[in-house]
């Protein structure tokens, strides 16, 4: 976004503070969703975190909350993400690399053994399988006595930015969403505190997304959402005080700081103006911010420190109501232990050591980020109004819309760095002749087998003539309107494993297979 030299009163010329102001904790939340935001305590500290065994990953987690993290964030990886289980044939070679490989309740137990669940908010990155992981969190928390109604926690559940941006979707848009309002319904009766999607703009960002298709495309899903669970029978105020939001935070910290309060701003007029909703916590943009990785170098990695540092900052000054900060050797490898520990650090320091927790949205009135905000504001509403007339999200998806534009600034971005108009420290501008040797963390590849016995044993263990039951059961609530998540929970705690369940939903509503729109 262009800057001006020097902006003053003239740059908000016609603007109104009253309306687009506004209180802390009052509408449009333009100044944060809490009247006393960090004042009263700084936001949730979670770090995103999985990787090998579901032992390896347990023993990460109770290291980072010795170390003082608020909350829990779990990464799983590629097969467990898209429907697979460790020993299908499809999941060769990517077992525990990007994450942990969870393939049934005994994986998920082994995963949280000696985490009171009761006491910790836990927030699982998860999208298509998403109803299949909080169904077996929930069965391991009821092993520890925990009811439903004291779980917290958020899952990202958010299909749509997979077909625009990431990729590991399963089914079709359309079944998709059918799912996804199966969970909004579910987790209203049983889950109640939990915060059942978290729609996710950070991974269109790391393809590329300016901050204005960020938020443009971010909301249009959350749009698409709302509208479907409407469509479903229920009411607005019923589930949406549970939708969340999930967005990146880059070095440019202007820039970012204008994009959240922006995103808040839009969001709270279309949930009143569109949807109706009168219930102060249906109009809320409440998100987690993650640092950004793609900004993260492989070359001089010490870098990082910095960037993770200022991109954290820019954050809290937006008002995020928790924060993922990257560790500085992610563009090597998983992150090591101290790696991990340090990225903590760094928010304890902006939490701890500096004054921006002293008083509440500290840029309220400043002529660059209120003229920064309502320029995205334009920017984002502009583009809203090109998926609109595409027919919606959904539409806009398979026409290809929010992809190509994507692209497009992907390869704007990458064209000014190899120019040298965007300079990346390290990279095309103060490099060194030769980098210093780095030893990463590394998965062991002999996990895959280890996961493989795993799963011989289950299947030997458990009464297979229940687990068909109960996916047979599955398959018809899923060919009907009844819940899917009733029989699904009936099947994994029959110990059916993650990658029968997905098997069972593809053979009724079948596998997306994107379409080339080129």
């Amino acid at each position: 976004m262009p800057f001006e030299s020097v902006y003053t009163s003239q740059s908000l010329d016609g603007w109104d503070p009253a309306t687009e102001l506004g209180e802390p904790g009052g509408f449009p939340y333009t100044r944060g969703v809490y009247p006393t935001m960090y004042t009263g305590r700084p936001w949730t500290m979670r770090q995103y975190a999985g990787f090998g065994t579901a032992e390896e990953s347990n023993e990460r987690y109770r290291q980072l909350l010795a170390a003082g993290q608020t909350g829990l964030s779990v990464a799983f990886d590629l097969p467990t993400q898209m429907g697979y289980d460790s020993d299908d044939p499809l999941a060769s070679g990517e077992v525990g690399k990007v994450g942990v490989a969870i393939d049934s309740l005994d994986d998920m137990a082994v995963l949280f053994n000696n985490i009171p669940l009761d006491k910790v908010s836990t927030s699982m990155t998860i999208n298509a399988p998403a109803s299949t992981l909080l169904l077996l969190y929930q069965l391991v928390a009821a092993q520890q006595g925990v009811p439903g109604a004291a779980l917290t926690g958020t899952i990202q559940n958010d299909v749509l930015k997979e077909y625009i941006a990431r990729g590991t979707y399963i089914y079709p848009p359309a079944a998709s969403l059918r799912l996804i309002t199966d969970i909004f319904a579910y987790c209203r009766a049983e889950l109640p505190k939990w915060n059942t999607i978290s729609i996710s703009g950070y991974h269109m960002a790391e393809a590329g997304a300016t901050p204005a298709q960020e938020v443009a495309f971010t909301l249009a899903n959350g749009i698409e959402y709302v509208r479907a669970a409407i469509a479903a029978g229920m009411d607005v105020d019923e589930f949406a005080p549970r939708l969340a939001f999930f967005f990146v935070a880059r070095t440019t910290l202007l820039e970012e700081v204008a994009k959240f309060r922006a995103a808040r701003r839009m969001w709270a007029a279309i949930m009143r103006d569109e949807f109706g909703a009168k219930n102060p916590k249906s109009l809320m943009l409440r998100f987690h911010t993650q640092t950004a990785g793609v900004q993260l170098t492989a070359q001089q990695p010490e870098v990082n420190m910095v960037r993770v540092a200022v991109q954290g900052l820019a954050a809290v000054l937006g008002g995020t109501q928790s924060l993922h900060t990257n560790s500085f050797d992610e563009a090597i490898a998983l992150p090591t232990q101290k790696a991990a520990r340090l990225a903590l650090r760094t928010q304890q320091v902006l939490a701890y050591e500096t004054d921006v927790t002293k008083t509440v949205d500290p840029f309220a009135g400043s002529y660059v980020v209120e003229s920064l905000t309502d320029d995205l504001e334009t920017a984002a509403a502009d583009l809203m109004r090109q998926v609109a007339d595409r027919g919606g999200a959904v539409a806009a998806i398979e026409q290809g819309f929010q992809k190509s534009e994507i692209e497009r600034s992907a390869y704007r971005i990458a064209n000014e760095i190899d120019d040298g108009e965007r300079i990346v420290v390290g990279v095309n501008k103060f490099t060194v002749a030769a980098e210093e040797h780095y030893d990463p963390l590394r998965v062991d590849p002999a996990i895959e087998a280890e996961q493989d016995a795993r799963l011989k044993v289950l299947r030997a263990e458990r009464d297979n003539s229940e687990v068909t039951a109960a996916l047979d059961e599955l398959k018809r609530a899923a060919e009907r309107t009844e819940n899917t998540l009733v029989p699904m929970k009936r099947a994994l705690a029959a110990r059916a494993t993650g990658g029968e369940v997905a098997y069972a939903l593809r053979d009724v509503w079948g596998q997306y297979v994107p379409v080339d729109v080129m």
